[in-house]
């Protein structure tokens, strides 16, 4: 399932702290290699709750590529429009169209 089942549609469930730390874990895993660790840079876009997969020992995985985009390391990425979900956008993404 995804993370937004789990935070929204929980049936009453809450996510222990060591759950949350293997969550956010895998997402900060995920966003290191994304950024810093690929043959390219990749900029998900799209990072919200309904993108992190869990599996059932709530390992997290990033999904969900559709927005994303990829450039060279060293190069500065700029976008001329903002995309991606309304309340999960960076603001300086929306002041200044820079990630």
């Amino acid at each position: 399932g995804s993370l937004d089942r789990f935070l929204f549609k929980n049936n009453g469930s809450i996510l222990s702290w060591s759950q949350r730390f293997t969550i956010i874990k895998g997402v900060a895993s995920a966003l290191l290699y994304l950024h810093q660790e690929s043959e390219k840079v990749v900029l998900h876009r799209d990072v919200k709750a309904s993108n992190v997969l869990l599996d059932a020992e709530m390992n997290a995985r990033l999904g969900d590529f559709g927005l994303a985009r990829l450039y060279d390391h060293g190069s500065n990425p700029q976008s001329t429009h903002v995309v991606g979900t309304v309340g999960y956008l960076a603001p300086e993404l929306s002041r200044t169209g820079k990630p």
